[in-house]
């Protein structure tokens, strides 16, 4: 059984891949995946998947383990991800990624729901509107829906799938059973301006290695209404292949849209009291992530 577990969170484009890959080999260790869009095989540029050569120098869990066509669930990922950490030896795994609810899944147990998707119910529901999908959820799950915002849909869908699904309110399902091994989580972080500079330059780097051509390839493949080909810098290449825009109009959707959702990011992992910050422009970084987890360790 796992003696411990190391998180390495924070906001895209903070460096995390490249602290773990050099805290995982100091430590003899793996590297549990935590991006809910690296557990899709193909979908390698436009989520900044670590390559094939950092995979092949520690070994790499929970990528590259779905079809782009299945729709893999929190619930599943849970799964996965616990049964590896029990299978291994006492070193600590590195659990790494800016997927707040794939992380928080972990480190606080959290009690999901095992019901599937279910397209054909979803999609009666949307048709009836938001305002009044909230306001039959607040008659059904008062509970829930004092959790949610009434202008979020994707929330309100799922609570209202799992009461018709089960007959049981969502709010019933849910609950938090943690883990009895020392969980030991680092952030990075930095100013908003470094960051803006950080995505930039990643966006550009994107472009250089292929992933225009990627997303040509996908959709060739996978057809334009593939669900993973909507989301974050894959809808803006696609609307470019598709004469929507120019490239430079699409790079500069990208960087928009990536620091928009990196500020989300940063929300929902500064709310997190566990979490120890450090600042992914410090000069000696390394040495001092090293340091807490050597005294961490004992």
């Amino acid at each position: 059984m796992l003696s411990s577990l190391i998180v390495i969170c924070g906001a895209t484009a903070t460096g995390k891949s490249g602290l773990a890959l050099k805290l995982a080999q100091y430590l003899n260790t793996v590297i549990l995946n935590a991006d809910s869009r690296q557990v899709y095989r193909e979908f390698d540029i436009g989520t900044a998947k670590p390559t094939p050569q950092q995979q092949a120098l520690i070994p790499h869990y929970l990528i590259d383990i779905c079809d782009p066509r299945e729709n893999f669930t929190v619930a599943e990922y849970q799964e996965q991800a616990q049964e590896l950490i029990a299978s291994f030896p006492a070193s600590p795994g590195l659990l790494v990624g800016g997927t707040g609810l794939y992380i928080k899944a972990i480190t606080k147990g959290l009690i999901i729901p095992s019901v599937s998707p279910h397209p054909e119910l979803r999609s009666r529901l949307q048709s009836l509107g938001q305002p009044h999908l909230y306001e039959l959820l607040q008659h059904l799950d008062p509970q829930a829906a004092s959790k949610i915002h009434p202008n979020d849909q994707v929330r309100t869908l799922r609570a209202l799938e799992v009461f018709y699904v089960t007959g049981v309110p969502i709010s019933d399902q849910q609950g938090e059973n943690p883990p009895s091994y020392p969980i030991l989580q680092i952030g990075l972080d930095c100013s908003p301006e470094a960051l803006a500079a950080r995505i930039e330059a990643r966006t550009e780097q994107m472009m250089a290695l292929g992933f225009v051509e990627e997303v040509k390839r996908l959709i060739e493949k996978y057809g334009e209404s593939l669900p993973l080909l909507n989301t974050l810098g894959y809808q803006e290449i696609k609307d470019y292949l598709a004469g929507k825009s120019s490239l430079e109009t699409a790079q500069e959707l990208i960087v928009l849209h990536t620091r928009q959702f990196a500020k989300r990011q940063r929300t929902w992992f500064g709310a997190i009291s566990e979490i120890e910050w450090f600042d992914s422009e410090q000069l000696h970084l390394w040495e001092a992530v090293r340091q807490r987890v050597s005294r961490w360790l004992g």
